[in-house]
């Protein structure tokens, strides 16, 4: 459990202040607190056009994740043999639809398949 009291600056105060912690892993905390701070810029640029390229790359990066993520449950079911040859027809088509729908998608928000994907830390990479 963690419990943040924060000090509050003095009047006219701009420093800013650090919240005390209560946790086992405090310093742990601390540090990927402060990691994640010097990597974030620090003002955020926001014009429209790279709010929409932004959302478009995270939309799409998402989409991609998940329509490959039905092609090998398509393929995990075909290869069990529970699907009926008209269901793989069906199967094969759609998702045939949805790769050319997304490579619209890209070529019109002029991105390439490389920038589709997000970094999870520690985890990795999601595509």
């Amino acid at each position: 459990m963690v419990r943040s009291n924060l000090k509050k600056p003095s009047p006219g105060s701009p420093v800013p202040v650090e919240p005390e912690i209560e946790t086992a892993h405090a310093a742990e905390f601390t540090r990927e607190l402060r990691r994640v701070a010097e990597a974030l810029p620090p003002r955020i640029n926001v014009d429209a056009e790279s709010v929409e390229q932004g959302l478009a790359k995270l939309v799409l990066t998402l989409i991609e994740f998940i329509r490959k993520l039905l092609e090998k449950q398509a393929v995990r079911r075909m290869e069990g043999g529970s699907l009926s040859p008209e269901e793989v027809e069906a199967l094969g088509l759609a998702l045939m639809k949805l790769e050319e729908k997304m490579q619209e998608l890209k070529a019109q928000f002029g991105l390439a398949d490389e920038e589709l994907n997000l970094d999870l830390g520690p985890v990795g990479r999601l595509i």
